[in-house]
């Protein structure tokens, strides 16, 4: 073999290694990511009360709890199978964005086991997408969650001060930052693996590139 030919071997090795590392960490990252929008969804502390507020308490997109003001003893309401319990429209149409953007987070997962069956470059474009389109779930149900604020229930705990997309007495909590900070995470992640993607079929030897016929294999798993 030529020297030029087995340089040539040796970098094309080394890419390959380095592009299968770099795949493997998105997928952490991405497992990784998909438990944090479960976590957003679950949890009821979105916004909560101060030390201003006439009511202690919380809450989340479906689930909240609110202080007894004679006993102050929390009671908590609001189930997500039940929307009649949601004290808002605005927050059961979050609930439903930011549902469908961790739904399509756990659908990358499971997509994943695609690496075993389809060409790599195609498996890491449909989890691009999809993250993609959890990014842009989330940016809905931030912005549409301050909508409502102005309900009765939320009053009751923030103040008469309380509004659409005011506040009032009450703070936004750490559910709510973190929610903010999926969305470019997201977004990072997609664009890391339409990156990959785009390269996959470079690590692919000539000899698979195009068949007899000249035609694409579009079912070579590279992973």
């Amino acid at each position: 073999m030529l020297p030029a030919q087995e340089a040539a071997k040796i970098y094309h090795t080394n890419y390959v290694r380095n592009a299968r590392a770099i795949g493997v960490l998105w997928a952490i990252f991405s497992i990784c990511f998909a438990i944090i929008t479960v976590v957003v969804f679950i949890q009821p502390y979105w916004i909560g009360d101060s030390v201003n507020t006439p009511q202690a308490g919380y809450f989340g997109l479906f689930y909240y709890c609110i202080g007894n003001p004679i006993t102050s003893e929390l009671v908590c309401k609001g189930s997500v199978l039940d929307f009649n319990s949601i004290p808002s429209g605005a927050f059961k149409t979050a609930m439903f964005f930011v549902g469908t953007s961790m739904l399509l987070n756990v659908g990358t997962i499971i997509c994943f086991s695609l690496f075993f069956f389809c060409n790599a470059g195609s498996v890491y474009k449909i989890c691009a997408w999809m993250q993609t389109a959890s990014a842009a779930l989330l940016v809905m149900g931030c912005m549409i969650y301050p909508d409502g604020w102005d309900s009765a229930e939320v009053k009751r705990m923030c103040g008469e001060r309380t509004g659409k997309y005011t506040l009032g007495n009450c703070t936004v909590r750490w559910a709510y930052i973190l929610a903010i900070i999926c969305i470019l995470d997201a977004l990072m992640l997609s664009l890391l693996a339409f990156t990959l993607g785009n390269r996959q079929d470079k690590l692919l030897p000539d000899e698979f590139q195009m068949d007899g016929e000249g035609k694409t294999h579009t079912c070579i798993s590279s992973i």
